[in-house]
């Protein structure tokens, strides 16, 4: 069996969130989405991030909603086809609201950089060469 992977997020402004995502090249399943929520596609056959307001959110769980400013709850990392889509999705990150936690860092066989989104999550984006990876890690 195939398995597929929803990451849900609490978002501040569903709509500013679903531009935010737009602007970097996601669509939105309009089938799972609605003003409570929407389903962001990551990868068509098995990743999703469901973008959901904050008081939708807060029906799933009895915790309180991290503060992103102060708190990081979860790292998500996506993978990369080049160094160059890694910049590229930073460069659109940035140029849609979001800004840049850290430099980019670069060990040899493996490249990576990331961008906190405008509720504050944090996305990794990684290439790896596998061709140049260690043997063994």
């Amino acid at each position: 069996m195939s398995r597929q992977i929803f990451v849900n997020l609490p978002v501040k402004n569903l709509e500013r969130s679903k531009a935010f995502f737009a602007a970097l090249g996601f669509s939105f399943n309009p089938q799972f989405t609605n003003e409570q929520g929407a389903c962001m596609v990551i990868d068509e056959n098995h990743v999703y991030a469901m973008l959901l307001a904050e008081p939708f959110f807060q029906t799933f769980t009895k915790k309180s909603i991290v503060d992103t400013s102060k708190s990081t709850e979860v790292l998500v990392c996506l993978s990369c086809d080049s160094r160059a889509e890694v910049d590229d999705f930073v460069r659109k990150a940035v140029a849609a609201g979001g800004r840049v936690p850290n430099p980019p860092q670069d060990h040899g066989f493996m490249y990576g950089h990331g961008f906190e989104d405008i509720d504050g999550h944090i996305w990794e984006l990684a290439y790896m060469d596998m061709s140049a990876a260690p043997k063994q890690m």
